[in-house]
């Protein structure tokens, strides 16, 4: 088993090592590959990333608990995010050709106008959100390893992030892109295979339903989920256009009118890994009809043991490599969002402009390796319940910058002054929205909210 699990973590060092001295040339190639990337890359490396370990270790134990009705957090991202390639993505990749504009930063200044208060609050919700949703990423990967393994917890996480520091440090964006269509192609293999094997062990895919109809008839309704849930389900798809490390995947393509095509490879893959997925999770509630059968009786458990029990050996081996790919493909995107911010956006741009470009490639290679020493140390406190956190980051950017930067490529009228209050109210909902538990998920009424303050303000308060 281990062997396979070596071999993969040794390619994404490789790929790292490899890139290292095209990284190394200066801060555009660390942070978007030179806008060099090539339309397959950027597709897989997309959609990757935006997966996470959301996908294999929180949605299929959501799919194990709630059957068919799952499916409508698949629906929201795939829809939006197909829409985002054919019309935001070029809008956004050649405005940044024109404005050499590198981080999600560069793109609000530049199209807004400079000022402190914007560059603080978008590097504040950055790095708070990335570094809490780089934590859940880490806690899957301690799951993945205990679970595994039976090793504990904090040894796992160190584990998985000694790797992924390992090839980012390394290989900044270039690497970090590749290996994601790497880790892409093993996610794939993985749950294909897992979902075959359970399909053979129940008999064939078509007694699936009924199976699962005698332990639950619920289980087969896909409208058993009340309507909150159906509308929270859905709405996941508005936390793309605000997360960063999808938003610097279009920046980063060669050409844009390469966009088409990437929108089809990436379609495509979203529709069969996420249908896999739920599948993994349906699969298992049969297998394991109770959940005390897992690790803790926690359900985010299933795809892991599914796969442990029907796969010889190697094949596992393959399996876990893919749920580490899960993890890592947005893991390391995340850690250069967060260095890029805090090198590029804060420190170049306000405090050293004049800065040596190879000096500044260091210094994002170092804060690459604090903000994981920091994100391993809030694993130890994050959640359980690796869905939920995942969520709410996702919901904290897509309600911060999803809102405000859809105005800002749609609506010619957005200004400075209307941009931040959609990322302070948008924010604020978020939080508000989250602690005091409020029906509906969080990101709705932040991103509605976040809309709306940008368009009153902005329709109020003209820019002198």
């Amino acid at each position: 088993m281990w062997w396979t699990v070596i071999f993969y973590f040794t390619v994404v060092i490789l790929v790292g090592f490899f890139a290292s001295n095209f990284s190394s040339r200066g801060i555009s190639e660390f942070f978007v590959g030179g806008r060099k990337i090539n339309r397959f890359v950027v597709a897989l490396s997309a959609v990757a990333s935006g997966r996470s370990a959301w996908l294999f270790i929180g949605f299929t134990g959501t799919a194990y608990v709630m059957g068919v009705s799952a499916v409508w957090a698949l629906v929201g991202y795939i829809v939006v995010e197909m829409l985002l390639f054919f019309f935001f993505a070029p809008r956004i990749r050649d405005f940044a050709e024109k404005r050499d504009v590198i981080t999600l930063i560069d793109y609000y200044l530049e199209r807004f106008g400079s000022g402190r208060l914007l560059r603080f609050l978008l590097a504040g919700v950055i790095v708070i959100f990335m570094v809490s949703y780089l934590s859940a990423q880490l806690v899957a990967g301690g799951k993945a390893v205990s679970a595994t393994l039976g090793i504990g917890l904090d040894n796992a996480i160190f584990l998985t992030a000694l790797v992924v520091v390992s090839y980012t440090v390394l290989g900044g964006f270039l690497a970090v892109s590749v290996t994601d269509s790497i880790q892409a192609i093993f996610m794939l293999l993985g749950v294909l295979t897992v979902v075959f094997l359970g399909c053979s062990k129940i008999g064939g895919l078509f007694l699936l339903k009924e199976l699962l109809e005698a332990l639950n008839p619920s289980l087969v309704d896909p409208l058993a989920l009340s309507l909150g849930s159906f509308i929270g389900f859905l709405a996941i798809g508005l936390g793309s256009p605000g997360n960063p490390h999808i938003i610097v995947r279009y920046i980063s393509i060669e050409d844009s009118k390469y966009f088409p095509i990437a929108a089809v490879v990436g379609t495509v893959w979203n529709v069969v890994v996420g249908w896999s997925a739920l599948l993994v999770g349906l699969l298992a509630r049969v297998l394991y009809p109770s959940k005390e059968v897992f690790l803790g009786a926690d359900p985010e458990q299933a795809f892991l043991y599914m796969a442990k029990d029907l796969l010889p050996s190697p094949l596992y081996g393959l399996v876990l490599a893919s749920v580490f790919a899960a993890i890592m493909s947005t893991a390391d995107s995340q850690l250069l969002v967060a260095s890029s911010t805090l090198i590029r956006d804060i420190y170049q741009k306000m405090l050293k402009p004049d800065e040596d470009s190879k000096r500044l490639v260091v210094l994002s290679r170092v804060s690459v390796v604090a903000l994981t020493v920091v994100a391993v140390a809030l694993s130890a406190v994050a959640s359980n319940v690796v869905f939920t956190l995942v969520l709410y980051a996702w919901a904290g950017l897509g309600a911060a910058i999803g809102p405000t930067i859809l105005l800002g490529v749609y609506w010619e009228k957005t200004n400075y002054y209307g941009v931040v209050a959609g990322i302070i109210v948008g924010t604020v909902t978020v939080i508000v929205w989250k602690t005091f538990n409020l029906p509906l998920y969080e990101l709705i009424p932040g991103f509605i909210f976040s809309i709306l303050a940008t368009v009153v303000v902005t329709s109020l308060v003209k820019k002198s």
